[in-house]
This record gives C-alpha cells, structure tokens and sequence, in this order.
C-alpha cells in the first residue's frame, strides 16, 4: 500500500505523461489541445485533500513537483491509514495529463453510441440542455427525468438542481454497491455501524476482500488484528487474498451464505451460546427469531451453502467464546444472494446475539454530531453541526418516485431519497412499473457509469437509447457517456473545491472534501459550478444561494471560523474522546472529559443504547411478510451451467479508473478463473481464449487454470470488458462481468444480483 516511486521516477514518468498528451486529437479532449493553450498551474506545497480514484475516499495530501506533474502521499495527519495510499491513489496525477481525457464540453453529432461529436462551449451546452429540460417537462413533467451522482460531493449540486427542476427521482449509485447493509443497519440499530477489526479476536469474512478493494484502514485493521493473534475465517468460493490471509479459508458454495448465517444463528441460540442478558436489556424481537430459524439446522443447511454441520457448529461455538471481540463482518458490495437484505440483517444479528456491538472488537455505532451530543450533559460543549444554506421550497411533486420512496406501501421504504433505487432506472424507462404512472423520458448523469456498473449492459443501453435527453458529466467519454446526447467535462479530484463533511466513528469526525492542488485544466469545470451556472440558465438561481465554493464553505461553519482553518489546514478534524456505550473505560473517560454526562452513566457503569435492538421487523413484515429472516432457495443456473462470480482488482477497483495509464500499464487485461478438473473436462488450457456465455450475453477472455476456485465456479475480475472507444487502452480487454448477469432487483433493497449461470468453452 505504500507509494514506493522515487521522486526522480515520479518526475520522469510526469514527463513521459505530458509528452503522450500531445499523441490524441479526438475532439474536446486535452490531446486535442494545442500546446500552447495547456497550463500545469499549482501549489507547490503540500495540500490536503480526499482521492477520488475509487470510493473509499482516503485522506492524502499533493503537491506540483517542479512544474511537470503532481506528487500525492498519504495524508501522514490520519493515524488510521497510516499516510498510505495505494496504487490507484499514487496515479491519481494520470487523469490530470491524459490525452483521452475531456477539457471542453462535447455533443453527439452522430447516433448514440456511434462516436461522433463536436465540441460546443459551455453557454452552449448549458442552452442545450435547458431547452431539452423545458420540453420534457412540458410533454411528459419533470418528474420523468431522473438524475444520478455518485455518492458524496456531487449529490449536493445535482440533486439540488433535479428537485428546484421539479423531479423527485434523484439517486447515488448506493443500489449497485453498499444499500443493502446501510438499509439493515437502519433497521436494526436506527443508526449507521462500524467493526472495530483491529481490537477483534474474531473474525468471520463473507467474501470482504479488504486487499483487493482495498480501504486502507480496514486492510491494516485486519493486519493489525492478525499480528495479534485474531482467528480470521473467510467463506468465499475462490481464494482471494483475503481469504489468502486468512487462518481458515472455506469455500462456500456462490449465492449461498444465507443458509450458512441461520445456521449459525440456530446454533448460537439453540446451544445458548448467545448473551440472554444483553438480549433480554437492549433487543426487542428475540421469540420471532428463534422461531423464525427453528427449522434452519446445521445439518440441513450444510446440504445448502456445502459447508459441513460440524463445523458451521464449531466456527458459532468459537465465535461465542471469543465475544465481546467478536466480528461477523457485514461486507461490502457483494450481492450474494436475491435475499440480499435478509442476509445482512442475519449477519449483524449474530453479532447481536452474543452481545459484540458498542464494546472494543465488536461492532460500534457510528456518532456523528447529532448521536454524541445527545450523550452530552447540559453544560458540557456540543460537537458542532455543519449548516445548509438557506434555499426556497422545491416545487412540490403529485407523482410518486419510480421507487415509490415516501409512499405508504414501498417495499423499498427503509431506502434514503438521496440513494434510491438506480437499479429500476432501465426498467421505469422501459416497462410500466407497478404503482407508477409513467416512464423516464430523461437522465442527467454525474459521475457514475451505469452502463458499466449496473447488472445486464444490454438492458440499460435499450433504456439510455430509448430516452429523449441523456446528459452525463465525466472526466472521460465513459461507456455510459458513450452514449450521450451531450457530455461535459468534470475537473479531477485535484483540480476543486468541494464543501466541508461532517461524519462520525467512535466521536465525530469532520473533512475538509477536496482542496485545490492545480488549477482546471482546459474548459473543465466542478460539479459545484456547473448545476449553479446551469440553475442560472434555467431561472432557478434562488436554489443556489452562494457566490462559490469558499461562500457555501463559510455558510457551512456559520461563526465557527477556527474549524474552517483547521480542515482547510490539516484536511481533518474530530470532537471530543472515542465512546463506547457498553465499555466501562470509554464511559470513564468520556465522563471524565465531560463531567455533566455522568447523568447519563447506568448502575453498571455504562450507557444505554437510546434504541432497542431489532431482531424482528415490524415495517418489514407489514410491507412485505419478511419481518423474521428466511430462506428461499433460487435457482442460480442450469444443470450444464457453472457458478459466474465476480470480485475487485487491487488496481482496477471501480469502472472508472480501468483507462488510467499508470494501472493499465499494471493491469491491462484479466484471466478467468477456471478449476483445473473442470478445465480438463472442457478440455481447456490455461492461457487459453475461451467464451464465457449465456442467455444474456457472450464474452471472450483468457482462461487462468487455477485451485484457487470451486469447481463449479468461474471467477472474473470487475472493471473490464469496456465498451467506449474513446478509452483506447481499455475498449474491449477482458469479460465485462455485468453484461453476463440478469437484471434481477432484489426485494427490498433493489440491488442486482452478482452471481448467474454460464457455460465456457474454449474459444
């Protein structure tokens, strides 16, 4: 994780890169540019801020190195990373000198998907999409024009800017990566969770590949926790590097891990291995989950997910022993099963059930501002909130979302507005949707890439040609901008301001976003500026109540000036001393700092939690009878099928990173697992090209013969298999998984499913 280049390796590869960027002449792009017209204008000191080359938002801090490129570390102010960054951190600076890389807005002159554009200026781009706004909401209502940005800093501008327009219909990318655990987490605990990995003496990973996807703090938490002697066990159908690392590694059979959890849970209560006292004081639902996985043995459900009874047994019995520093971790991503809500929620219930939550090495609530200073006495200091400016009403909306959020009856009810369900965006647009009264006729895009991260590429293509008006904002013609009216051209992470975030783990935590290392290169602009300039041209300005960023920032801290300098400083601040509610010392030390809170210390010398538990669902079960946990088996393929799974490259995370330079370089192509017996019955060798297929697509790669994977599993790595040919280093290299798998919603949640049936043969 560690950025080994030399400052003399960094400035020869920077100059390399400014040299390539002349090599392009696709229009609108930096290759395009004329030499004369490029600037590479910055601050030579170091500067704070947030990388944006996957999700995981790490801290690092940058710097123009003698004028030819950018040097970003590891913010050395943030313990729990360490200062490190990893190998998508360390090329950040790639997206600023790429010669594919947009710097004027471009629209399509051509059909969409054909790849022909011209470039426009940004009064232009903006007239143009105003105008197809007004005809839409004139024609169909405002209401049929969805609008997605992905999670974080530009759902603040675009979702602003989707609601002042009158559409209800705004969305992150959350169904397609972590919704169905934060959903479970709001449902049992009434507040976000996290696993304190490093103090756990217990771990049980259901496919959490933390070295692969890599969050830094969680892949040295879990290090941390190894070197201390914690028993670590990964149930995974290939053996991943987690599961590498790992004291047990067993492969559970793909789609099925939630037999595997209600049979641990059955254990856990039927040999009273769970904590009755902790149960009985803080958790409501207790006599509806017993009952509800009665029926779920062992010996049963050891037929299901092909994990032995005894030792499902052996792992709950351990797992007991070992609580209060117990982990059952909840993952990341991974869709796992059309039960995929149900699962989550059975995976933090164990945790639950043995009493591993609010102590060190179990889980822990999340306490922002808001949580904390209901702890507070009266005359303790309070944990600053950060403000919002003031805006007028949105126009009020007489149609239901097309996830029916805020109606009655929504199965997706547990869901944020601001998340959604993005998956039901190709099938509102497509089919009428039950309870909706209309199709999607438009969608603004700002950073994501639906086409490469949505499940069945197909479908969501047919939705994208189907619509009436496609914008998409992007650093690069991505796959889904591929096939927009018109794209306009975002600024990197190190080129803008963004507002200040306030979040929370053991106290509450404050960021300062993203800062300015160099100046935009080019027409590129942030997301901030370009929904106010776009607001203006829509006559909706009074939604937008600040001159720039450095105004909504100081909107933001009101008179608190000193927490302004201090994140524009260091990057990151916090707020009192780390609390855990059920640990005597944290409670202590808490009280000690602020004597007034003692009112609010139990006999116990702890703290209660302001919620009862929930192992049983009420709204779930009025909404959709799925109030206790329960298992449905699916049918994941045919008989002549094998198992098509999918995980993250340490170097090719998310879609949108695959074209930069320096990680193509590392990984410009990806094999696909295959078992050795199984290759030999295929009669396939490794290093062989093979298709991989079924009803929904077919898709060419490399065989990688390997032990590493179950027998009736295929595995390949996400991220690959674009489709864009404006990203010339990565248009068509390796299987794009999403293609292969089915439009599948899951209840509840909404999210697709990872896992689907394919043939292979050697191609």
């Amino acid at each position: 994780m560690t950025q080994m280049l030399s400052r003399r390796g960094f400035i020869k590869l920077s100059s390399t890169a400014a040299a390539v960027a002349s090599l392009s002449s696709i229009p609108g792009t930096l290759g395009a540019m004329e030499e004369s017209q490029k600037h590479y204008k910055g601050n030579a000191k170091f500067t704070p801020s947030i990388c944006e080359m996957c999700t995981s938002s790490c801290t690092i801090e940058a710097r123009v190195e003698d004028g030819k490129g950018v040097f970003i570390r590891g913010n050395p102010a943030d313990k729990g990373r360490g200062g490190k960054v990893c190998a998508r951190g360390g090329s950040g600076f790639n997206q600023l000198y790429d010669p594919q890389r947009l710097v004027h807005p471009i629209m399509r002159v051509g059909e969409r998907g054909e790849g022909k554009w011209k470039v426009v200026s940004w009064d232009e781009a903006y007239t143009f999409i105003a105008k197809k706004l007004d005809e839409i909401k004139q024609k169909h209502g405002a209401h049929t024009v969805a609008f997605t940005a992905r999670s974080g800093w530009n759902k603040t501008w675009f979702h602003n800017l989707a609601q002042a327009y009158g559409s209800p219909n705004i969305f992150g990318h959350e169904a397609t990566c972590p919704l169905a655990y934060d959903l479970a987490m709001d449902d049992i605990f009434e507040n976000g969770v996290s696993r304190d990995f490093a103090k756990a003496k217990y771990i049980i990973n259901p496919s959490h590949n933390v070295f692969e996807g890599i969050v830094i703090s969680y892949a040295r938490q879990y290090m941390e926790a190894l070197e201390h002697g914690a028993k670590v066990i990964s149930l995974d159908p290939r053996l991943s590097t987690m599961a590498a690392k790992a004291s047990e590694w067993h492969p559970i059979k793909p789609g099925h891990d939630l037999p595997f959890v209600l049979a641990f849970i059955h254990t856990l209560i039927n040999e009273n291995l769970y904590n009755k006292k902790f149960v009985e004081k803080y958790c409501e639902g207790f006599d509806e989950l017993k009952a509800s996985v009665a029926e779920y043995t062992p010996e049963k459900m050891a037929l299901e997910c092909d994990i032995p009874a005894d030792t499902i047994k052996r792992m709950a019995r351990e797992f007991a022993k070992a609580a209060p520093k117990a982990i059952f971790d909840f993952c990341h991503r991974v869709t796992l099963t059309p039960q995929e809500l149900e699962l989550r929620r059975a995976i933090m219930m164990c945790n639950v059930l043995v009493g591993a939550v609010e102590q060190e090495g179990g889980y822990y609530l999340n306490k922002g501002a808001g949580f904390y200073n209901k702890f507070l006495g009266e005359t303790d200091a309070k944990a600053p909130v950060l403000k919002k400016p003031k805006i007028p009403a949105y126009p009020k909306v007489e149609f239901p979302r097309i996830d029916r959020i805020g109606e009655k009856d929504s199965e997706f009810f547990l869901a944020k507005k601001g998340n959604g369900i993005v998956t039901l965006i190709p099938k509102a647009t497509l089919e009428d949707l039950p309870g909706v009264p209309y199709r999607l006729h438009g969608w603004f895009i700002a950073r994501n890439n639906p086409v490469m991260t949505q499940s069945n590429t197909e479908t969501v293509i047919k939705a994208i040609k189907a619509m009436d008006l496609v914008v998409v904002m992007d650093i690069q013609v991505s796959d889904t901008a591929w096939y927009a009216d018109i794209v306009l051209p975002d600024t990197t992470y190190l080129e803008r301001d963004e507002e200040f975030n306030a979040g929370g783990g053991k106290n509450p935590t404050y960021d300062v976003g993203r800062q300015k290392v160099v100046e935009p290169i080019g027409e590129s602009r942030p997301g901030w500026r370009v929904a106010k300039e776009l607001a203006e041209k829509m006559g909706l300005s009074a939604y937008f109540p600040y001159k720039d960023i450095e105004d909504y920032r100081l909107q933001q801290v009101g008179d608190n000036i000193d927490l302004l300098a201090r994140l524009k400083a260091t990057g990151m601040a916090s707020f009192g001393v780390p609390l855990l509610l059920q640990d005597k010392k944290s409670v202590a030390a808490f009280v000690a700092k602020y004597p007034s809170a003692a009112s609010k210390v139990n006999e116990e010398g702890t703290i209660d939690f302001p919620h009862k538990i929930k192992l049983f669902s009420p709204e779930l079960e009025t909404v959709s009878k799925k109030g206790a946990l329960s298992y449905e088996p699916y049918k994941y393929k045919e008989a002549d099928e094998l198992y098509f799974i999918n995980g993250k490259s340490a170097v090719r995370t998310n879609g949108h990173n695959g074209n930069n330079l320096w990680l193509n370089n590392l990984c410009d192509d990806a094999s696909v697992w295959i078992h050795p017996k199984t290759a030999a019955r295929l009669g396939i060798s490794n290093g062989d090209k093979i298709e991989v297929s079924n009803k929904y697509a077919t898709q060419k790669g490399k065989a990688l013969v390997t032990k590493g994977v179950r027998e009736d599993t295929v595995f390949a790595y996400f991220g690959f298999g674009h489709i864009s040919k404006e990203l010339k280093r990565a248009y068509g290299k390796g299987v794009n998984s999403n293609s292969l798998y089915s439009p599948h919603v899951s209840a509840n949640c909404g999210m697709n499913l990872h896992v689907v049936g394919v043939k292979v043969k050697k191609a």
